[in-house]
């Protein structure tokens, strides 16, 4: 470490572009050309361990060789410089490049794929998919009306039904229209927005260790399924509302409402998918042979989009549609990664060096109370809470001074979010840090 952190020339970069934009969330300007691996590297020469990824979206680190050679490759140079309008004129290779990235871990149960940029375009375009699913099915796969095609350019029934999708208090599903009305994460996110008025349920909030509170956790969860919904969408880890988990057997028996009541039931994995719990798919966890109709995913994923079901297929073109539909240069470099992935065992890395965490933070807890409650997580996919906002936030900018990049979620817990390379020594390295802060720490 040369400098705090902003240093002097990030302060300068951020009057330069705050005159620009409002760039108040900034932390730091990077050097992206010097950080490699776990690494990330700020304009003032100050090297970090970086346990944020840019929000949980770096996959295997910073300027992994093997992407680096994929890109110094003559035959991807076209990939690259002509992005083509997916929807209408796709390149030869673009099925092809599909099977190779996404197909290859394509959740059980669902063979179809849509790329999209984003993860609130890969959720606002599953919503569409998902109502359009529904009105098909009740109107008995019979032809629309005039009626219908008349009320829709309205904004009214019954060409604009009255839909809703269920969310979970303390979800985050992103900052869209539709997206925002099932965000639920902080106030700042949806204040002075319109929204849809769509039903909202509580999420369990467990207590811990969870062996410790066996019958509690099961009491909280029952609670809340008493609700009964017509369609759901939930993340396997609440991850921007406070790493807020439940039980295999909460989402197990959701997964039952929902077929039960003949909706759709749409997983977000655009934060926890990837490899980061452990297996590919945190909802692999719950150990379903029919885990959802429609799954969701952007971020380590390199491209936004949705996996589903054959019966959600949109039942003409252009009703799931936009400019770009993705970027074929995002699939090929997910397949690089998915190769990388697989040679490197690193899902399983991800559950040895998460257990190297998990087990240090535990340690922490049982000597820093006062500091540290509700130690959780799986595989690298781990969080604690602190007393307050105001301490959380100090822990995080003293930890960034040290050397130690983190993120926080919720109102007072910080967050993991390293890379796949991440190891068991870049966890006792963030551990002894940690811990001469928290000894410390007034």
């Amino acid at each position: 470490m040369k400098t705090e952190v902003p240093g002097p020339r990030s302060r300068e970069l951020m009057k330069q572009l705050n005159g620009i934009q409002n760039a108040e969330a900034v932390h730091f300007f990077c050097n992206y050309e010097e950080s490699r691996g776990n690494y990330l590297v700020d304009v003032d020469g100050n090297r970090m361990l970086d346990l944020y990824s840019q929000i949980s979206s770096i996959p295997i680190g910073y300027s992994h060789p093997s992407l680096i050679k994929l890109l110094q490759q003559p035959q991807n140079l076209s990939t690259f410089i002509n992005r083509p309008a997916l929807g209408i004129l796709p390149p030869e290779n673009f099925a092809e490049r599909l099977k190779e990235s996404l197909l290859s871990v394509a959740p059980k149960g669902l063979p179809q794929v849509i790329t999209m940029s984003c993860g609130s375009c890969s959720n606002e375009n599953a919503f569409k998919a998902i109502f359009m699913w529904y009105r098909n099915k009740e109107r008995g796969h019979n032809n629309v009306t005039k009626e219908e095609l008349e009320s829709c350019m309205i904004n009214q029934p019954p060409g604009c039904p009255d839909y809703a999708m269920l969310s979970f208090m303390g979800g985050f599903h992103g900052r869209t229209m539709g997206c925002l009305a099932t965000t639920h994460s902080k106030a700042i996110h949806k204040l002075d927005i319109p929204s849809l008025d769509w039903p909202i349920a509580p999420f369990p909030r467990l207590k811990y260790p969870l062996e410790d509170f066996v019958k509690e956790n099961q009491q909280e969860e029952a609670r809340c399924l008493e609700e009964i919904v017509a369609g759901i969408i939930i993340e396997p880890i609440q991850s921007e509302g406070g790493d807020n988990h439940a039980s295999d057997d909460f989402f197990r028996k959701l997964r039952d409402i929902a077929r039960k009541h003949g909706c759709a039931f749409l997983v977000d994995e655009v934060q926890t998918g990837g490899g980061c719990t452990g297996k590919f798919w945190a909802h692999e966890h719950w150990g379903l042979d029919d885990p959802a109709d429609v799954v969701t995913f952007s971020k380590k994923m390199m491209t936004g989009g949705f996996f589903h079901k054959e019966e959600f297929r949109p039942n003409a073109p252009y009703r799931i549609f936009n400019t770009w539909l993705g970027d074929p240069s995002k699939n090929l470099m997910l397949a690089e990664v998915i190769k990388v992935i697989k040679r490197e065992d690193l899902l399983n890395n991800a559950t040895h060096a998460g257990k190297a965490l998990l087990t240090g933070l535990l340690d922490l807890q049982a000597r820093y109370p006062h500091l540290i409650s509700r130690v959780r997580g799986r595989g690298t996919f781990c969080s604690f809470d602190t007393p307050n906002d105001a301490t959380r936030n100090k822990l995080i900018t003293i930890a960034r001074n040290k050397g130690v990049v983190l993120g926080g979620c919720g109102d007072r817990s910080i967050r993991f979010r390293p890379t796949l390379i991440f190891k068991d020594h870049h966890a006792h390295l963030f551990l002894n840090i940690f811990s001469d802060i928290l000894a410390n720490f007034k």
